[in-house]
């Protein structure tokens, strides 16, 4: 069974209120419309230092997650290791379920 914040990320993307690829990532954390990062725990180590230190240099709230495999079925995509929520409502309900 799936985990609930795979289910929100699916809503997400389906809302278009997520961005997908390293070089947009970075740009709506710059623009600050991202409102949470989320990063699959065996993505590459240059991916994550990347993605990790600018949300700690930009004050945007990031999680690693299980796996790309995971993720990417969540967001009925291929070989995705990380996105951005660009919604507030959807990264406030993903904090939550991904703090519990």
């Amino acid at each position: 069974m799936q985990e609930k914040h795979f289910n929100i990320l699916g809503l997400a993307y389906r809302a278009r209120k997520i961005a997908l690829g390293e070089d947009l990532i970075l740009q709506a954390i710059r623009s600050k419309e991202a409102k949470l990062v989320v990063i699959a725990s065996d993505s590459s180590e240059n991916t994550k230092k990347k993605l990790t230190d600018k949300c700690k240099s930009y004050q945007v709230p990031y999680h690693l997650i299980d796996n790309r495999e995971k993720l990417s079925r969540a967001l009925g995509k291929d070989d995705r290791v990380a996105v951005a929520v660009l919604d507030q409502g959807f990264a406030k309900k993903l904090e939550q379920l991904l703090g519990d």
